[in-house]
C-alpha cells in the first residue's frame, strides 16, 4: 500500500485544500507521486544514491594506511597531524550540511546532488597534486564539504519514494554507505598506497567519482514532493493559460526569508528538541569512537603485531563483518516491527528504537574486548572480533537513529538529517585527535574501557525514547515551528 507524499506537505488550513488553484498530487495512485514510481525507476536511484553514499564515506579513510609516506615526503614528524589530515575530512561534513539540507528543500535533491559530486570530483584531483600539508588539508576539508550531500540528504530521498513499512530495510542499504565506505578503504588504499604510492589513492577515487557521475546525470531523477509539484504546477500554467495556479508545495521558490529560515531549520532542531539532540549525540559518540579505532587501528597493528602497511589494512575486515550483520539483522527487525504496528494500527516512530534498545549494548562489549585483547598482546584475530562486535552495536544505533529522526520529522528529513550528519561528523573529525595522547596515558586497556563506560551512560538514551518519545515529541514545549 502506497502512502501518498501529499500527506506530508501539512497543509495549512482547510480552505487551502479546496482551493482549486492549488496543484497536488491526483489521488493515493498519482503516478507523479515518486511513492508511486515503478521498481525499476526507484530501485536505479536508490542504487545510484547508495553507491553515491559510498564512495565519499570510501574518500575519508582510504588513505590511513598511506599517512606515514605523506608525513614523510611533507617532512611532518607530528601524530596528531597525521590523524588530522585524516579526521579533516569529516571536519567538512558538519559545515556542509547546513548549506545542503536548506538547498535541497528548496531546489529538490538532485541539483544538489550534481552540484556537490562535481565539487567532489574537483577537490579529490586536488588532493591528488597537492604539494604540502596545508594544501592537502585545505582540499580534503573542502572535498568533505562536498561530498557529505549524499550522506546528509539521502535518507530523505529513501523517504521520498518509500512507504514507512519498507523503509528500515532500503535504509539499510543505504546506510551501508557510511559504515562500510570507512571499513572497505582502509583496505584497498593499504595494498594501492603500498604498491603505487599515496597519491594513487586519490586518482581511484577520482575515477569512480567521474563514473558515478556520468550515470548519475542519466538517471536520477528528482523525487522531493514540493518541488514535484512546483514543476507540475508549472506545466499546468503554461497548459491552461491560468497563471493563479500554484502547488501546495510552494516548492522551487527562493527568498532572503526562506533560504534564512531553512538554514536555520537543522540548528532548531538540534538545539530545541531534546530528541534529535540526544539522538544525535548518541550517534555521534559511536561514529566517533569508529574514527577513533580507524586511527589506531594500524598503529596497533603495525607496532605491535608486526603487520606491513598492506596486511594491516585487512584488520578493518572487523568492522566490516560486524557492520553487515548489524545490517541484515537490524533492516530485516525493523521492517517486521514496522509492518506488525501498522497492521495494528499502533505505529510510532518509536517503533523504530527496539533494535537500538538490545542492540547498542554490543558497543561497550565491543570496546571492552578490543582494548584488553590488544593490552593482553593475545592473538591478533580476537581484537578484530572484538572490533566486529563494536561495529554491530554501531550499525544498529546509526541505522536506528537516522530512521527514527526521518519518521519523527518526515517532512523535514533533510535538515534533521544535516544535523544528526553535522554533530555526528564533529565528533568523528576532533575525538581522534585526542587518541594518540589517551591511549599513551591509559594503555589500549583502559583507554577502551573509558570509552566503552561512557558507552554504557548512552545506552539509556534509546530505552529512554522508547518509552517516553511520543509524549516528549507531543509536548507543547517542544512543538517548533520549522
Amino acid at each position: 500500500m502506497t502512502e501518498p507524499q501529499s500527506k506530508v506537505l501539512h497543509h495549512e488550513d482547510h480552505d487551502d485544500i479546496e482551493n482549486p488553484d492549488l496543484v497536488d498530487f491526483e489521488g493515493p495512485h498519482d503516478p507523479d507521486n515518486p511513492h508511486n514510481w515503478s521498481p525499476w525507476r526507484k530501485g536505479s536511484q536508490l542504487f545510484l544514491m547508495a553507491f553515491n553514499t559510498f564512495i565519499t564515506p570510501l574518500a575519508s579513510s582510504m588513505f590511513t594506511p598511506g599517512v606515514s609516506e605523506v608525513m614523510e615526503e611533507f617532512n611532518t614528524s607530528s601524530s596528531m597531524l597525521g590523524s588530522f589530515v585524516v579526521s579533516v575530512f569529516l571536519l567538512g561534513y558538519c559545515f556542509g550540511p547546513f548549506f545542503i539540507a536548506p538547498l535541497s528543500e528548496i531546489y529538490g535533491r538532485v541539483p544538489l546532488y550534481h552540484a556537490c559530486n562535481l565539487l567532489f570530483l574537483i577537490f579529490t584531483v586536488a588532493c591528488a597534486v597537492s604539494q604540502s600539508m596545508p594544501q592537502l588539508i585545505v582540499f580534503r576539508l573542502l572535498a568533505g564539504m562536498a561530498g557529505v550531500c549524499p550522506l546528509t540528504i539521502g535518507s530523505g530521498t529513501v523517504a521520498d519514494m518509500i512507504s514507512k513499512e519498507k523503509r528500515a530495510g532500503i535504509m539499510a542499504i543505504w546506510a551501508m554507505g557510511p559504515i562500510l565506505g570507512p571499513v572497505v578503504g582502509p583496505v584497498a588504499g593499504g595494498f594501492l598506497a603500498e604498491a603505487a604510492g599515496w597519491r594513487w589513492v586519490f586518482w581511484v577515487l577520482t575515477i569512480t567519482t567521474g563514473v558515478m557521475i556520468i550515470f548519475t546525470v542519466i538517471l536520477y531523477q528528482e523525487s522531493y514532493a514540493p518541488v514535484v509539484l512546483a514543476r507540475k504546477a508549472a506545466r499546468l500554467r503554461k497548459k491552461s493559460g491560468n497563471p493563479q495556479l500554484k502547488s501546495v508545495g510552494n516548492g522551487g521558490k527562493l527568498s532572503r526569508k526562506l533560504f534564512l529560515t531553512a538554514l536555520s531549520r537543522p540548528l532548531k532542531l538540534l538545539f530545541r528538541s531534546p530528541i534529535v539532540f540526544l539522538m544525535a549525540l548518541l550517534s555521534a559518540t559511536a561514529y566517533g569512537y569508529l574514527y577513533l579505532m580507524f586511527t589506531t587501528l594500524t598503529s596497533i597493528f603495525e607496532g605491535q603485531y608486526g603487520f606491513s602497511s598492506g596486511i594491516s589494512g585487512l584488520t578493518y575486515l572487523g568492522f566490516g563483518v560486524g557492520s553487515l550483520i548489524g545490517l541484515g539483522a537490524t533492516g530485516i527487525f525493523a521492517d517486521h516491527i514496522a509492518k506488525k504496528h501498522i497492521q495494528k494500527g499502533c505505529f510510532t516512530p518509536e517503533s523504530r528504537l527496539l533494535p537500538m534498545v538490545i542492540g547498542c549494548w554490543f558497543m561497550p562489549i565491543g570496546l571492552f574486548w578490543y582494548g584488553w585483547s590488544a593490552e593482553a598482546d593475545t592473538h591478533w584475530i580476537l581484537p578484530i572480533i572484538g572490533s566486529a562486535v563494536f561495529a554491530l552495536g554501531l550499525i544498529t544505533v546509526f541505522m536506528s537513529v537516522s530512521t527514527y529522526l526521518v519518521d519523527s520529522y518526515l517532512r523535514y528529513a533533510a535538515s534533521v538529517t544535516a544535523a544528526n550528519t553535522a554533530l555526528r561528523s564533529l565528533v568523528g573529525a576532533l575525538l581522534p585527535l585526542a587518541g594518540p595522547s589517551m591511549y599513551d596515558a591509559l594503555g589500549l586497556g583502559w583507554g577502551n574501557s573509558l570509552l566503552a563506560f561512557i558507552a554504557l551512560a548512552m545506552c539509556s538514551v534509546p530505552f529512554l525514547f522508547w518509552r517516553y518519545g511520543a509524549m516528549i515529541r507531543n509536548h507543547p514545549r517542544f512543538q517548533l515551528e520549522l
